[in-house]
């Protein structure tokens, strides 16, 4: 164990040697100015429906993820996400010179985490000064903008051109070009559409300039059609040496899973975004992002985790929209991991800390699960069981998008728990009945029907629930796992609390079968993972998790106990962040901050990838943004060393230890009231 730590302690330090910042760390800004694309890992920027991937190449971005788009292509058969139209990239020339990556010097990259902006700038020899900025505009779910800047150094000319791409997975690509002149205004829209690769869904975006001059004055814009997958409109204009040059580009993508009409309204909305202006749709946007973050956590003494904390939050605010009803996959809107699906990682990780700060934010959560409540119901059906089973990995339509050869689509049943664990909080911090009662009871009382059926009555104190994937992903095929059980147990009590709260009479069954699942132990009263488990190394964490988000063990005692016996069986690599999060989480509770301390960065430094310290799945990982491990690092915060606490009368605060550096942790804008909470 000894040697183990110190791997450990070690892989932290070099990992903060690579990826932390020389000078004083921004809370708000992270930079970049030593960029190889070699060992370059993009940042999003997202406003919950539209992801843009950065990329180290100018005037380029990786990635545009649209959030609830999917279709059946690529991995294991089943719905994936889909790479969007590249709306936001752009050629500039300057005196007839393409502008590349070999044509620039002090190239700098920067994120402004307050205000969910990307800028980029570098200097292109001795003509000018360059910068561009863009954003997924948080008040407009289908809008993007980007925003460009030119400082002359002498006499130059440009061209700036709009570039509509397709991605090489659509077909039927469809290029249009429209001008819409009026007598104040005069609009250039750069349109495409195409199908998904089944031909599902139609994809469509559109752009428009927005220049700064008079009406009349702007530059001629001209069309050019390359081939069937891409095409660009560009102006040309002259700029005086010390002359400061700004246009922007706007652009909308909407596809048929979010519109009836996807082509004509990216052209409504793109329109929309050119007749707002520049100037008010940046003001709409800060404005939301101000409101936001008046839900923060502040750290008071350590700027470096301040930093960080910021990262985690901005990431989960940007992968989430209020008034949909959409769910957040691990990667959130970083790219296409794991298809785009959603996991427990969003009900269990990312959702509690969101619901804390934000309930609206929250609701989308519990608001796609309950859409998909009848395929829950069908999927039960199918399996032999009675109310709802929810699928392990789910999509668009809730049906199971698991690929057929990982046994978690079959067997990973605690997902069903996890779902009614997450309404009966969202009731627990609104304490909204309507909802309750239209939209919660559904949900609570389907799964639990579902467990009632799902357990095997092998006598008082053996309601058995055999055959599962745990947890803990390695214990395949096993017996009473641990976290199953229990959380089989939590929901037949919440759905039972749940109809007395509504004048119904809860079904008597919930409750016998509730008392009858076991946990089991091990001789010395340690809490047994599964029935065959000695000892094994352990993918993530599963028997602690009965601790928090669960209260079936609360005794300190016992929590020290589980704890001390399981952090000893997590290997250094190959696990997800979450489980030292939930040790962290635990140990501030029972007022060890400074053990607490070392498995919060446990969780996350040795996951960091240059330039931003974006996080990974796993230390050393190369695949982020793992969305999952930030809501489990955010919960380590929040009820952790913030001792917040979600109970069936609201939130409340209890004991907590900070670490010894940290002088105090406050904790604004909570639950519905909005309250501050500080710990010192």
């Amino acid at each position: 164990m000894r040697n183990r730590l110190s791997a450990g302690m070690l892989q932290i330090c070099l990992t903060l040697l690579i990826t932390s910042p020389l000078v004083a760390q921004d809370p708000w800004k992270i930079s970049a100015e030593k960029i190889d694309p070699n060992g370059y890992y993009g940042v999003t920027v997202a406003n919950g429906m539209i992801g843009i991937v950065s990329s180290a190449e100018p005037f380029r971005v990786k990635d545009v993820v649209l959030a609830g788009a999917y279709d059946l292509y690529g991995r294991g058969r089943v719905s994936n996400f889909l790479r969007s139209f590249n709306l936001l990239n752009m050629n500039l020339d300057i005196d007839d010179h393409r502008i590349g990556s070999r044509d620039i010097s002090h190239m700098k990259q920067e994120l402004d985490m307050h205000h969910a902006s990307f800028t980029t700038s570098f200097d292109y020899g001795d003509k000018a000064l360059i910068s561009y900025t863009y954003y997924s505009l948080r008040h407009l779910p289908f809008t993007v903008l980007m925003d460009i800047s030119i400082v002359a150094k002498k006499d130059i000319s440009i061209t700036g051109s709009s570039v509509m791409e397709a991605p090489d997975a659509l077909k039927d690509v469809q290029n249009y070009y429209n001008e819409i002149d009026r007598p104040h205004v005069l609009i250039s829209l750069l349109t495409s559409s195409a199908k998904s690769p089944t031909g599902k869904l139609l994809m469509c975006a559109s752009t428009t300039f927005l220049f700064g001059e008079p009406h009349g004055q702007e530059p001629r814009v001209v069309h050019e059609m390359w081939d069937n997958n891409m095409h660009l409109m560009k102006f040309t204009r002259k700029i005086k040496a010390g002359e400061t040059y700004r246009f922007s580009i706007a652009g909308s993508s909407i596809t048929s899973a979010h519109h009836d009409d996807p082509l004509n309204e990216a052209e409504r909305l793109t329109i929309f975004a050119k007749l707002q202006g520049r100037d008010r749709l940046l003001q709409f946007h800060n404005q939301a992002w101000d409101d936001l973050w008046k839900s923060d956590i502040q750290i008071q003494g350590d700027a470096a985790s301040q930093q960080d904390v910021h990262s985690m939050l901005y990431h989960l605010y940007s992968f989430v929209r209020e008034g949909t009803s959409l769910s957040p996959s691990p990667m959130g809107l970083s790219g296409l991991g794991y298809n785009g699906h959603v996991f427990w990682d969003a009900d269990l990780w990312m959702y509690p800390g969101l619901l804390v700060l934000h309930p609206e934010l929250g609701k989308a959560f519990v608001e796609y699960r309950f859409e998909r409540l009848e395929a829950a119901r069908r999927n039960a059906f199918s399996h032999g069981y009675k109310g709802a089973m929810y699928p392990w990995e789910s999509a668009g339509t809730g049906v199971e998008e698991t690929p057929v050869w990982a046994l978690s689509g079959p067997f990973e049943h605690h997902i069903t728990a996890c779902v009614a664990l997450a309404a009966w909080n969202y009731y627990c911090v609104t304490q909204d009945r309507s909802w309750l009662k239209e939209k919660g009871w559904p949900i609570l009382s389907a799964t639990a029907d579902f467990w009632a059926s799902r357990v095997e009555r092998n006598g008082p104190g053996h309601y058995d629930i055999n055959n599962v994937v745990a947890a803990d992903e390695w214990a395949e095929n096993v017996n009473n796992n641990a976290f199953t059980n229990a959380a089989a147990k939590a929901t037949l009590q919440y759905a039972t609390e749940a109809a007395r709260l509504l004048g119904l009479t809860p079904d008597a069954d919930w409750i016998k079968v509730a008392a009858n699942i076991p946990i089991l132990t091990f001789p010395d009263g340690v809490t047994r993972e599964h029935a065959a488990y000695n000892g094994e190394g352990i993918k993530q964490a599963d028997a602690n998790l009965l601790s928090y988000p669960l209260k079936e063990v609360t005794d300190p005692k016992q929590i020290r106990k589980d704890l001390a016996y399981y952090e000893t069986r997590v290997p250094d690599a190959g696990t997800p962040a979450m489980t030292q999060a939930v040790f962290a989480l635990l140990y501030a509770r029972l007022g060890e901050g400074n053990k607490a301390f070392h498995f919060f960065q446990d969780a996350y430094l040795p996951n960091l990838n240059p330039p931003f310290r974006v996080i990974a799945e796993t230390k050393g990982g190369t695949n982020p943004y793992f969305a999952t491990g930030a809501g489990g690092i955010i919960q380590s915060l929040l009820m952790g060393f913030g001792g917040l606490e979600i109970t069936p009368k609201g939130i409340v605060q209890i004991p907590s230890k900070l670490p010894s550096g940290w002088k105090s942790l406050t904790i604004t804008g909570v639950g519905p009231e909005k309250k501050i909470y500080t710990v010192k």
